[in-house]
């Protein structure tokens, strides 16, 4: 049995976003397309989450962030996929980024350094010099389900939205 969601919004539900995504949303003009929902955070995980609330897999995606070494240095890139698919990551997102060795991020880095919760992270409000990387057919979807930054809700928005996030690319074949 599927679960009914309540949608509002996004800046309206300050409650129901990460401190970081309610601070971007002030800022960017795509915060009016952009709605939210409530979510049992046990359910947070894209799987649990579309079998109880009746969300199909292919209308949500996932923001995956990756820790990028070269050299001593460590940068970061939020790849937004599709839930039925994974990131690229030691092909197409490695080459992208520029490092010689590419991987998922620590979870309590990347906690810290987004001021998000595992399991809800968004490429909404994160460290400005991080690279946002959208798959084409993400970007493509009518309405893209994605994490809001805490485990507690989702966030709505036209795929489109996500390419134009500020510093975004679109890149084909991002998730395989």
């Amino acid at each position: 049995m599927s679960l009914p969601l309540s949608f509002a919004p996004a800046l309206s539900s300050p409650s129901l976003l990460a401190p970081p995504v309610y601070a971007a949303l002030r800022e960017w003009p795509g915060a009016a397309e952009i709605r939210v929902a409530a979510i049992d955070p046990a359910l947070s995980d894209t799987g649990a989450f579309c079998e109880r609330y009746g969300v199909a897999p292919e209308e949500s995606a996932n923001c995956v962030v990756i820790a990028g070494r070269r050299g001593g240095e460590t940068s970061y890139a939020a790849c937004m996929v599709a839930a039925t698919t994974r990131a690229d990551v030691n092909g197409l997102v490695r080459r992208h980024m520029g490092v010689r060795k590419a991987s998922f991020g620590p979870v309590d880095e990347v906690t810290a350094l987004t001021g998000m919760e595992y399991g809800g992270i968004t490429p909404i409000g994160l460290p400005g010099q991080w690279a946002v990387l959208v798959d084409a057919d993400v970007a493509k979807l009518g309405n893209a389900v994605i994490g809001s930054g805490i485990r507690g809700s989702k966030l709505w928005l036209p795929g489109r939205l996500l390419a134009e996030l500020p510093g975004a690319e679109v890149l084909p074949r991002l998730g395989v």
